[in-house]
């Protein structure tokens, strides 16, 4: 995801162009969404947004799927990191998905990201266990957060293992080598996705790269070892989103509550993956504190994605003057 065209969009307090428009009876036509991914499509036209189900405790099954279809969120955050990695509740909670939807923006089903139980501790690290990424993006999902990003070598392993082969962008950039997935996940993803399965393998690669990509790819930078690399980290091609993770980098460099020192590591942070026009988790470290109106009104102004929270949500979509359902 990319900072310069969010930052455009947002300054302006552009209105997306998709909306629901309402008759005299309350009731909706049916929006035609331009895009398989609504987070993407959202990001294009300039608005943040805004995610649940992170570290909530989200059960993988059927029944749980259907009832999140119908979701006030731009996309579901599905932990897998510290929860149990259930490929096959995964792909049971993505097939309620889409029995229940489509969603009240017209899409399919909610967009829908894994924090995939990899640590991008290095590159031999992410390819020992790439097979994770292709068993969970055969179940449908729209894009994947590897956690601990630690090394560009190990984020470029990432983004080479979600690519099928005959993708051309960003390769050689970086040190960027074609994809190594293979065709056999498509036929299950491109039923959850309502295509055809050449059309999945078309549409399933990474966004902003390929810019007719469905896939999201984030990292999260969060010890003192990911900090010193963050510079080379945040150029790898394929790269939407990221976030800072202050909870584990404060275990990383032994801070204390409230040291100072931790806020200048996330600004730090988040000043490199501004340079590289990448989208960003959370409020800013500049107006925490602040009331949370102004706090989200000024975080929106800096290009962030914000994050988590109904809300935040709310008072973020009415700041951009979002048309609801969007």
């Amino acid at each position: 995801m990319r900072y310069g065209k969010i930052k455009a969009g947002l300054v302006g307090f552009a209105v997306c162009a998709s909306v629901f428009v309402y008759t005299g009876l309350g009731t909706a036509q049916t929006p035609k969404p331009k895009r398989i991914n609504r987070a993407i499509e959202l990001l294009q036209q300039g608005q943040p947004v805004y995610y649940t189900g992170s570290h909530s405790g989200t059960v993988g099954s059927f029944e749980q799927g259907k009832a999140d279809a119908q979701t006030w969120a731009d996309y579901i955050s599905y932990d897998m990191e510290a929860a149990p990695y259930d490929v096959a509740g995964l792909s049971a909670y993505m097939q309620g998905l889409a029995a229940g939807g489509p969603t009240r923006t017209g899409h399919r089903t909610p967009a829908v990201i894994v924090n995939v139980p990899v640590r991008g501790a290095d590159e031999a690290s992410v390819r020992a266990n790439m097979w994770m990424f292709e068993q969970v993006l055969a179940t449908g999902v729209h894009g994947i957060l590897l956690c601990h990003a630690t090394t560009a070598g190990a984020v470029r392993a990432f983004v080479e293992a979600v690519r099928y082969p005959n993708r051309e962008q960003g390769v050689g950039q970086m040190g960027l080598k074609e994809g190594i997935r293979g065709a056999h996940g498509a036929a299950t993803a491109a039923k959850i996705w309502g295509v055809s399965n050449e059309e999945y393998m078309q549409k399933a690669d990474v966004w902003p790269l390929n810019p007719n990509g469905e896939i999201l790819l984030g990292i999260k930078i969060e010890d003192k070892y990911a900090y010193a690399n963050v510079d080379e980290i945040v150029k790898v091609p394929g790269i939407g989103f990221g976030e800072g993770g202050p909870g584990d980098m404060g275990l990383s460099f032994g801070f204390k509550r409230d040291d100072p020192k931790a806020r200048e590591v996330q600004l730090r942070i988040y000043a490199a993956a501004k340079a590289q026009k990448l989208y960003w988790l959370g409020i800013g470290e500049g107006v925490r504190g602040t009331n949370l109106e102004e706090a989200i009104e000024r975080t929106i102004k800096e290009g962030r994605m914000i994050g988590s929270g109904e809300q935040t949500a709310a008072i973020g979509r009415k700041i951009t003057k979002r048309q609801m359902p969007y």
